[in-house]
């Protein structure tokens, strides 16, 4: 069977009711955008929008055409040749989206712990190791925030982000690899919706990908998303192209895809790959061919081959927590979480929960800044991150009336789409037993971006197919400049009264909510840098204890830079004794907060 027979939507009419519900929808959401009542909405861009769409019926009416068949496709070595060119268009777009969000941030430091934390990882694991000695007399000095400082120094996170940061921080320049890893995601993305939907598809969801201004802001952050984001998008590929030809190899592919995003995120991992695991039980439980059960040798062949990439990337995890935590069931992450936050453990009362393992290494900041989930919490979380999500992916309304345009038609899908859909809901469904609800509100379902992408290119496909059969010729035009506007309006300025500060597009937004605190840390590494002039050095930095979002205590791995970065804690910080252990070095005290700094021998 060709692929153009597999990935064919059954021709149909998707019910006027759901159309009507589908506009309905996106009426309800600008007006909620228009009355500022959803953040980081511009309400100039909302009121555009809800023009837009008050037209639609209008155009909806225009005196119509001849209709074409609603499966009417181009020939596929036609479709194959543009599909290639455009997935070349993708892999740019990306990468020149990264490129514009971050090109007068790229020479800052990181924003976020978490960033200096995978940092240390990287050069760790550069240097040929999963961790590194702690100091043998003064460790306490070189507390880092999420670096496991227990006799062995390492990163909290799990090594597959330092694996991907590694090449790109021995040349120096880190976010090249977060760019590529976007702009891959999205080759990956539009050659899933090629396969699952032919050109059409493709090129909505590639290019929705390629411009989301969310990913394009994340992968300018040193965080664990971005290789996730690619692992994913090689295991979703390979496994709906597996589904058409069951071949193996598909499913090594696939399993080295979901591997890899494991050693990112191993619970994201989990949430997106749930549904698509469930997929291939049915399929070795129940799998047909041509009227005839799958021999059981094909069964175990796919099953050998999905297993073999999995176990191996467990067997690194196992050797990782070993190595760090001398267990191999105890990781990094809830060894660090235990020891210095723990009212940030998983799952509900967490506040309750924590408070009951408090002890002496507790980072009270940091830990006190958790809220106790409750029911109402997590459902609050649960509407927020939705929300989030789809307004940094792409925008709210279209995800909307996507979405209820697909919910509506879940019979006339091909089957291969229902794990993608439910991916979404399994990954949401994964982190509602967590309290935060996430960087820019969506951090911890941000891998729903691409899925989202691939909903909002089967929901193009099926307009387009019904206004094509029922000969509404500019009803895909309207829809097209309605995205168009939509994705526009993140990046862009709109409106008639000039642009106010709080009326930027929410891209701006978001780039200087990160670059403010990218250039107070370049500011205050180039003072330390001007002012201590006796070298090495040894700096003792006094912390504010009431800000857990700043923290200059930042060392390389193995403690041999130039300048060493130490926590000074007032009425614990043994200053005789420091300068004993470290006869080699010239002791600086310094206080960030009152811009002082000084030697003390």
């Amino acid at each position: 069977m060709s692929i153009a027979a597999e990935t064919s939507i059954p021709p149909g009419r998707i019910p006027v009711a759901i159309l009507v519900l589908a506009w309905v929808a996106g009426i309800a959401a600008s007006l909620a955008g228009m009355l500022n009542l959803i953040a980081e909405w511009d309400p100039n861009l909302a009121m555009i929008q809800f023009i837009v769409l008050v037209v639609a019926p209008i155009v909806w009416m225009i005196e119509q055409k001849r209709s074409r068949p609603a499966a009417d496709e181009m020939p596929t070595e036609i479709s194959d040749r543009y599909a290639n060119v455009a997935a070349v268009l993708v892999a740019v777009t990306s990468f020149g989206m990264c490129f514009a969000v971050g090109r007068d941030m790229v020479n800052l430091p990181p924003a976020y712990h978490d960033e200096y934390s995978y940092l240390f990882q990287a050069k760790t694991l550069l240097s040929g190791a999963f961790s590194k000695p702690g100091h043998a007399t003064h460790p306490e000095l070189f507390d880092q925030m999420h670096v496991l400082n227990e006799g062995r120094m390492a990163s909290r996170y799990y090594p597959g982000t330092g694996l991907w940061l590694a090449p790109w921080v021995a040349l120096g320049h880190p976010c090249w690899g977060h760019w590529l890893a976007s702009s891959l995601a999205s080759v990956f993305v539009f050659w899933t919706g090629y396969e699952l939907g032919r050109l059409r598809v493709a090129l909505v969801s590639g290019f929705a990908c390629a411009l989301s201004p969310g990913i394009a802001i994340f992968a300018n952050l040193l965080l664990a998303h971005q290789p996730t984001l690619l692992g994913l998008g090689i295991f979703i590929h390979a496994f709906v192209k597996w589904q058409r030809t069951t071949s193996p190899g598909g499913l090594f592919v696939a399993g080295c895809g979901l591997s890899f995003a494991m050693l990112c995120r191993p619970a994201t991992a989990a949430g997106v790959g749930l549904p698509f695991g469930f997929a291939f039980l049915c399929w070795l439980l129940f799998a047909r061919n041509a009227g005839k059960t799958v021999a059981w040798q094909q069964k175990v062949r796919s099953l050998v081959a999905l297993s073999v990439p999995l176990v191996a990337g467990w067997a690194v995890m196992l050797v990782y927590h070993h190595d760090v935590t001398g267990s191999w069931t105890t990781s990094p992450y809830q060894l660090y979480t235990d020891l210095y936050s723990p009212r940030h453990v998983y799952g509900f009362n967490n506040v309750i929960r924590g408070d009951l393992k408090q002890g002496p290494k507790v980072i009270a900041a940091y830990d006190r800044w958790a809220i106790n989930l409750t029911t109402e919490l997590a459902a609050v979380n649960v509407r927020d991150r939705l929300l989030s999500s789809w307004l940094w992916t792409f925008d709210i309304s279209a995800f909307l009336m996507a979405s209820v345009v697909v919910a509506g038609t879940a019979g006339r899908w091909n089957a291969r789409w229902i794990p993608v859909v439910f991916g979404i809901l399994s990954l949401h469904a994964m982190h509602i037993p967590y309290w935060y609800v996430g960087i820019m509100g969506w951090h911890y379902v941000f891998e729903s971006a691409t899925l989202w992408c691939l909903v909002l290119g089967l929901a193009t496909d099926l307009l387009v197919r019904e206004w094509r059969t029922t000969g509404r010729w500019l009803m895909p035009v309207w829809w097209i400049l309605y995205l168009t506007i939509s994705l526009a309006g993140a990046s862009f300025p709109i409106g008639l009264s000039g642009v106010s500060k709080s009326a930027l597009p929410r891209v701006h937004k978001a780039i200087g909510s990160v670059r403010q605190p990218r250039k107070h840390y370049g500011e205050f590494d180039k003072w330390i840098q001007t002012t201590v002039t006796q070298r090495p050095a040894l700096v003792l930095i006094v912390i504010d204890p009431d800000d857990q979002h700043i923290d200059y205590v930042v060392n390389s791995p193995g403690l041999q830079d130039d300048i060493l970065r130490g926590r000074y804690r007032n009425g614990i910080t043994d200053i005789t004794a420091i300068s004993q252990d470290f006869p080699d070095r010239h002791l600086y005290l310094c206080d960030p907060k009152k811009m002082s700094i000084r030697s003390l021998k």
